[in-house]
């Protein structure tokens, strides 16, 4: 929370913050912080809508991380899947996209802090802030391991596995050290769909791009906690993906966690080591660190406890949506960290803001309407499972998988390029984007 001695001065630069943005006016003023599936769908929800709006984010793109793990095994460039965030405001008069980090926000004065101006006050407040990667308390994962949570995390992840081909290529005696060996920790629908692209990025590209180096010995173990991957799909689609990643000679290590991680590889806690040069790690999130510092009642994953609507006890102009919010369904049970519950809930918390502007009395808790799930192994190879029992596996899974995608991607130009570029790979077997950034000094 912001320090006591500053409330008075916090107070006088946001009205005088509104007062220049001309958010005075009769208009009520909604801050969105977030430019993730939640804060788009926040905003464009209000677009046209009788209130002034401002999207506050530490980039100024949307990033569609669906498809992250496309850009760290050179399928697709990072621009491809981030989309301009004034671009996709650009014709709602009433929404202003914000560049700038959020360091705290001031409840009781209604005022977002930002680090490169003054406060942004607001007359109702969306937090859309999302989640960061989480350790779990393992050992070395900080140090050692790459997340997969963001552009930079995709291109850190792209680079280390090009420069470790080209390390082994130069030193061959590098490959008994693990240096064509890449872990995958979880085995999720990111664990699982990282895996199978890297598999077909060793076998399908990189063995005709190193023609001296054996690359059939190159690797990928994916490392899952419990018994089965995709926990959250049916056994069916479960063994589906065993054996489709299988099949692309990738490795499972199912039913044993990961002790630590170390420089040589991970150690798994029934003892064994798996040597590799490369770790990954998408193990699991935990709620954005921004609701350490706003004194509200949180869950131990660091979520933020939410009323029905999902507005915040005590603070009804407030509303947290994604994976910022502990929301649960009428049983009591959780929402998952998707991104179609980030978009649900957001249009949710929007409706429910304009009903408190137009007077209409009451909000209605938040219900979560599942449309699916999906998850691709690679190339003519997806599961999924829609609504009414419809099962989809194979080539069908995998069509509908690059169809909603597709559907979801923001701009038109961003839809007609990564759309150019899957053709391209599937007839061509390539991947273009086959770039080392160097690491920054």
């Amino acid at each position: 929370m912001v320090p006591a001695d500053r409330d008075v001065t916090l107070a006088a630069l946001a009205l005088q913050t509104r007062a220049v943005s001309g958010t005075r006016a009769p208009l009520p003023h909604v801050v969105i912080v977030g430019g993730g599936f939640g804060g788009i769908a926040a905003a464009k929800t209000l677009a046209g809508k009788p209130v002034t709006v401002t999207l506050v984010d530490r980039n100024n793109f949307h990033t569609f991380s669906p498809l992250l793990y496309q850009v760290a095994t050179s399928a697709l460039a990072p621009d491809d899947i981030a989309p301009n965030l004034r671009g996709i405001v650009r014709r709602s008069r009433n929404i202003e996209a914000h560049l700038g980090r959020v360091l705290d926000v001031d409840l009781d004065h209604h005022a977002v802090i930002v680090d490169n101006g003054p406060p942004i006050a607001y007359d109702y407040l969306i937090l859309a802030a999302g989640s960061v990667s989480s350790d779990f308390g393992v050992p070395g994962v900080a140090t050692h391991a790459i997340p997969l949570k963001s552009l930079e995390d995709a291109t850190r992840l792209r680079s280390t596995v090009l420069r470790r081909f080209e390390e082994a290529n130069a030193n061959p005696a590098l490959i008994d050290e693990g240096a064509l060996r890449v872990v995958v920790a979880g085995g999720g629908p990111t664990g699982v769909e990282l895996s199978g692209a890297l598999a077909e990025l060793f076998t399908k590209v990189l063995a005709k791009d190193f023609k001296n180096l054996d690359v059939s010995r190159a690797e990928v173990v994916l490392v899952e906690a419990v018994p089965a991957v995709l926990g959250s799909f049916s056994p069916a689609s479960q063994r589906e993906a065993v054996e489709e990643l299988e099949a692309r000679g990738v490795q499972l290590r199912l039913g044993t966690p990961i002790a630590r991680v170390d420089g040589d590889g991970v150690e798994l806690t029934d003892g064994t080591r798996v040597t590799a040069r490369t770790v990954v790690w998408c193990a699991g999130v935990r709620a954005n660190p921004i609701a350490d510092s706003l004194g509200l009642a949180r869950t131990r994953l660091g979520e933020i406890v939410v009323n029905k609507d999902l507005s915040v006890p005590g603070h009804p102009e407030v509303f947290v949506v994604g994976d910022l919010a502990a929301a649960t369904d009428r049983a009591g049970r959780p929402y998952p960290q998707l991104a179609p519950v980030a978009m649900q809930g957001a249009r949710h918390a929007a409706r429910s803001i304009m009903r408190r502007v137009r007077g209409r009395g009451r909000t209605t808790r938040f219900r979560y309407f599942n449309k699916g799930v999906m998850a691709t192994i690679g190339r003519r190879s997806a599961v999924a499972e829609l609504p009414l029992g419809v099962h989809l596996a194979g080539t069908l899974g995998w069509l509908s998988w690059l169809g909603l995608h597709l559907v979801f991607l923001m701009g038109f130009r961003n839809r007609a390029v990564v759309f150019l570029n899957w053709a391209w790979n599937y007839f061509s077997w390539d991947r273009g984007n086959r770039i080392i950034i160097p690491d920054p000094d």
